[in-house]
């Protein structure tokens, strides 16, 4: 919900009134440690309450994690603004490398989800991810840094790379690196 408000320039409620109900998590690229919120109507909530308490589910003493959600919501603009520009930085990256094994829409590159589209049969989403995970001695010697790039592989042709408020503008540009020594290693 907020990184679709601010990739939209709205407030989240311009979104949410659409719906029935909506759920946020404040520990994703909010920052706080843990924490979410439901919403919806009264007899939704209260059937929510309810499930909750058959689960077990409540805390105590839950106010320190609340002024973590307070602040991460205080600065949810500027941290998604930058995950989302990073994301598309990243993009970017990989469109300049004009590569015959991947692309990537940048048209889709809305938020901070990076979809990587993988051709043909190899390297295949789950080897791509390998190879970015993989620190090599080559890799050390012909870069001068040590870099793993987790990615997931989502399907049979695709990898997901998202960023979150950990993922600085540094790591970012190595991530770019790495794609492209990885690129150059597969194309050899």
């Amino acid at each position: 919900l907020m990184n679709a408000a601010v990739a939209q320039g709205v407030e989240p409620a311009q979104i949410a009134q659409h719906c029935d109900s909506t759920t946020l998590c404040f520990s994703k690229g909010l920052g706080a440690p843990a924490g979410a919120v439901l919403a919806g109507n009264r007899e939704f909530i209260t059937k929510a309450w309810q499930v909750r308490k058959l689960l077990g589910g409540g805390m105590r003493q839950a106010g320190v994690l609340a002024a973590a959600a307070h602040l991460g919501l205080q600065h949810a603009e500027a941290t998604l603004r930058r995950d989302h520009d990073n994301a598309r930085h990243f993009a970017e990256g990989i469109q300049v490398l004009d590569s015959p094994l991947f692309s990537v829409n940048l048209a889709a590159v809305e938020t901070n989800i990076v979809m990587i589209n993988v051709r043909g049969a190899w390297p295949s989403p789950a080897e791509l991810c390998d190879r970015l995970r993989a620190v090599t001695e080559e890799e050390v010697a012909e870069t001068g840094q040590a870099a793993s790039v987790l990615l997931l592989p989502w399907s049979a042709h695709t990898v997901r790379a998202v960023w979150h408020r950990d993922v600085s503008d540094r790591d970012t540009e190595i991530a770019k690196s790495k794609m492209e020594f990885v690129f150059r290693k597969c194309q050899e």
